[in-house]
């Protein structure tokens, strides 16, 4: 089945989508590195870049050759930092939909469906996105898909709960013209009596790449002036470890006076905490042994085939990472849409150009 990838970044959800019987038919990015990541690990397919609110209907068409031809689905993320929590603290910027990057993107997306009318669609944005300080954002992103004859879904999914190592809570909004969308029942759960698999942990993951040899690599220093104090956190916890409502003899911070993410780090016995898209050396989550996470790390945590090939700088390179949606949660969607809009004869297949890494393997 074709699909159309915007806001594609390094691709983390077209590889989804690939393990469940999709083929990205067009890629989109304003960030022109991105394009070399895909060349190099997605050669041939064509991709187009520019703003989204630029495009016009000729544009795609160009981009794919000179025809459109019948399209499966439209898959991609609006930029999340207009509905992201970081916004609610910087009050000096609009949110949602007023914040012109924000309409520009998420009207940008409902244009393309309005131009090519896929038979389903997947929009993936922070869980934020179903805030209901952002209700009319959402409100307008289903009312305009309906219209267009889309029915709706949404809900929050958490990525650790389809055999991620890594707590990603992710908001979907699905649709598709035939029938309604049923979003992925979870298949892993932190609790042991439910009867499905246990969340995968962050030490799983990271088992054949966490050696003592290379546990302190020059490049992956962490915490900086507070280095010393990173030492003493204990595994899965952060800095309020160090403040007098935990009952620390020397306190060194105030209760949430810090973003908490500060000096936050992993525990092996549970899976990661959400990576974010910065490369940071007080903000985490780090390594156990008080590091920053490496590249190859980061892609286990977020479920990318250990061959999956980034352009750019280190801090380039964890930003797309950073960015994406994880694979795995990616593949359990689409096959949630796939089951939907029904698989055409000779079309619904395993086409991936990678493996995801799976539970038993990580």
């Amino acid at each position: 089945m074709r699909s159309i990838s915007l806001f594609s970044g390094c691709g983390g959800l077209d590889i989804g989508l690939h393990e469940a019987g999709f083929r990205t038919a067009l890629a989109c990015d304003l960030e022109r590195l991105c394009a070399e990541t895909w060349r190099r690990n997605m050669p041939g397919t064509p991709f187009l870049g520019g703003r989204i609110g630029t495009w016009t209907r000729a544009d795609v068409v160009e981009a794919m050759g000179g025809k459109i031809g019948e399209i499966d689905l439209i898959a991609g993320g609006p930029p999340c930092p207009p509905f992201s929590k970081s916004r609610f603290y910087r009050t000096d910027k609009p949110r949602a939909l007023d914040d012109p990057n924000g309409w520009e993107t998420v009207d940008g997306y409902l244009r393309m469906l309005e131009w090519v009318r896929p038979r389903g669609f997947i929009l993936e944005n922070v869980k934020g996105l179903a805030y209901r300080v952002h209700s009319d954002a959402l409100k307008t992103i289903i009312e305009r898909a309906e219209k267009i004859g889309y029915k709706v879904s949404t809900g929050v999914l958490n990525a650790a709960d389809f055999g991620v190592p890594q707590i990603r809570e992710r908001c979907f909004v699905v649709g598709a013209l035939d029938r309604q969308i049923i979003l992925p029942t979870p298949t892993h759960s932190r609790d042991p009596n439910t009867g499905r698999l246990p969340w995968v942990t962050a030490g799983e993951a990271l088992a054949d790449l966490d050696t003592e040899e290379n546990a302190c690599d020059e490049g992956h220093f962490a915490g900086g002036q507070h280095h010393d104090l990173l030492r003493q956190v204990p595994p899965g916890d952060n800095y309020l470890y160090f403040t007098e409502k935990r009952g620390h003899p020397a306190p060194q911070f105030k209760w949430r006076g810090r973003y908490w993410s500060f000096l936050l780090k992993l525990s092996p016995d549970m899976p990661s905490w959400t990576i974010q898209a910065r490369r940071s050396n007080n903000m985490g989550p780090f390594h156990w042994r008080s590091r920053i996470l490496r590249i190859s790390e980061i892609k286990r945590l977020q479920t990318f085939p250990d061959a999956f090939d980034l352009a750019g700088t280190i801090e380039q390179q964890w930003r797309q990472i950073g960015n994406a949606v994880p694979p795995m949660l990616a593949a359990a969607v689409g096959r949630s849409v796939a089951d939907a809009i029904g698989c055409r004869s000779g079309k619904c297949h395993h086409n991936s150009d990678f493996l995801i890494n799976s539970p038993h393997e990580l």
